[in-house]
């Protein structure tokens, strides 16, 4: 599937053939992510978030990934779920063309770092 966006990317994408609107459309689309999160909290109220400083002591980084909290309370409901969806989706694209414009294959990018993140587990430290 990710091989077949970024070749359809290449192929409709005519007013962001420049590197330039890509790398624009990318932030473009974050933001709108980022807004549509938001949104979600402020507007719909579907979810919640409940931030405090996270507790980093810990014996080891197995118990450390068990202490640490995304911030997030209740469920992303229909209507937002398929908002970020919509927005994420449009991100991935950006990237597909992104990377089929450097020349690279962004499945490949993608194998790579999954395999990264198998070898050193909770060791990638992201």
């Amino acid at each position: 599937m990710i091989d077949e966006l970024q070749a359809l990317s290449s192929e409709v994408s005519i007013r962001h053939k420049s590197i330039l609107d890509i790398m624009t459309k990318l932030d473009e689309y974050n933001a709108r992510i980022n807004r549509a999160v938001a949104k979600s909290v402020t507007n719909c109220g579907c979810i919640e978030i409940s931030a405090k400083k996270q507790d980093f002591e810990s014996d080891t980084l197995e118990e450390l990934a068990q202490k640490l909290d995304s911030h997030v309370r209740g469920n992303i409901c229909n209507v937002c779920r398929e908002k970020l969806e919509e927005e994420i989706g449009s991100y991935i694209f950006f990237l597909s063309s992104l990377a089929e414009t450097l020349g690279f294959n962004l499945s490949d990018t993608i194998k790579k770092e999954l395999e990264r993140d198998r070898i050193l587990g909770i060791y990638t430290m992201k």
